[in-house]
């Protein structure tokens, strides 16, 4: 027989031969199989290799209990053997962990209420902490104008403003002709087409003009602001800016909350006038009203609702800069956290702007503006 081959030599003193590995799995399945459990002394000492498929074999044929009184008795068994036996056998002899009763789905839906709730409360929180840290660096810049960072606030005026000019109008245009197609589509029924443009000028002086203009910048300088922060976040910038007794508020947040109040107003403006174009547009082709007469029903639209739409744009532009600068710093040192919060300050961003608008469109009515 082959001295590797695994055997097992009956007698006074049951011996267990040759090699009990991987490599013989299936030859020591079957001999265990066709071999009684010894009643007497066994000897492990003469099998030439063992691994932990072997002793996984040895012991489910010999039980945990009788391995273990083997184990303990047989002085001649190599140390390292030993150990891996002994290490097995607690590992096996264990009982298996009770299987848990599932939760109710009750209480898992309360429990994830609770969860949410909490950290919705704690961001809350750490928002206005840095909101707080905001004002009080503006209220420190803003009186000494040797700190104003011009250069870096007339480049994210650029960034922020001119290079989305495009975007704001063309959207705002297309929305414009669409509300005035439906107003048509409803009013026409009544026999009030005419009514149109003042549903079209309603709607983007108070509500559509702002909206828009908000949104897209939520969802283009928002990410912009927190990639950029973050990004110098991961990289160890941040770190280098206040060893150097730099604020990296006065440098990097400042400018940018400053350029956000100057341009969305602005875009603002714009949103407004590329929407009464497309309704403009729609009336002309499509109702055969006279742009003179489109015109003057716009004459005649009182200023308060332009300027309802107007002081709203700086506290969007600040909740939106601010939300995108304070996930920026956020951010962890890897690429995937850039990414996450990324995405979180954008979606934050609109949430809040359509939080903030509701809550004004309630307080204007209740004012009769």
């Amino acid at each position: 027989m082959d001295q590797a081959e695994p055997g097992i030599e009956q007698g006074a003193t049951t011996r267990l031969l040759g090699e009990w590995t991987l490599s013989r799995h299936a030859q020591i399945k079957r001999l265990l199989a066709q071999s009684p459990v010894p009643e007497g002394d066994l000897c492990l000492k003469q099998i030439s290799a063992l691994d932990t498929a072997g002793a996984t074999l040895l012991i489910r044929w010999l039980g945990v209990e009788r391995l273990q009184q083997i184990i303990s008795s047989d002085t001649e068994l190599q140390p390292e053997r030993k150990a891996l036996l002994e290490t097995l056998t607690r590992a096996m002899g264990r009982e298996p962990a009770a299987r848990q009763k599932p939760p109710n789905a009750l209480i898992q839906a309360l429990e994830l209420l609770g969860q949410q709730t909490e950290t919705l409360a704690r961001h809350f929180w750490q928002l206005s902490g840095f909101v707080g840290y905001v004002l009080q660096t503006l209220a420190t810049v803003l009186p000494r104008p040797s700190r104003w960072r011009m250069t870096a606030l007339v480049n994210q005026i650029h960034q922020t403003g001119l290079n989305a000019v495009p975007i704001v109008a063309l959207l705002t245009f297309l929305v414009g002709a669409v509300v005035a197609f439906l107003g048509a589509t409803v009013l026409g029924e009544f026999g009030a087409e005419i009514y149109t443009v003042n549903l079209v000028a309603y709607s983007f002086l108070r509500e559509f003009g702002v909206i828009l203009a908000s949104i897209l910048l939520a969802g283009r300088t928002a990410s912009a602001f927190t990639a950029q922060i973050g990004s110098m976040n991961a990289n160890e910038e941040l770190d280098a800016l206040r060893t150097l007794g730099l604020s990296p508020i006065e440098l990097l947040v400042v400018p940018r909350v400053l350029a956000l109040l100057i341009t969305l107003p602005l875009l603002t403006f714009v949103a407004v006038v590329s929407g009464l174009v497309g309704g403009a547009l729609v009336s002309v082709v499509s109702l055969d009203i006279a742009l003179s007469q489109y015109l003057s029903i716009l004459a005649d639209v009182p200023l308060k609702h332009y300027l309802v739409g107007m002081v709203k744009a700086p506290v969007f532009a600040f909740v939106i800069a601010v939300i995108g600068c304070m996930e920026g710093f956020r951010v962890g040192g890897s690429a995937e956290s850039v990414g996450q919060h990324t995405t979180s300050s954008v979606v934050q961003s609109i949430f809040m702007v359509i939080l903030l608008d509701a809550v004004a469109a309630l307080f204007f009515m209740e004012m009769g503006w």
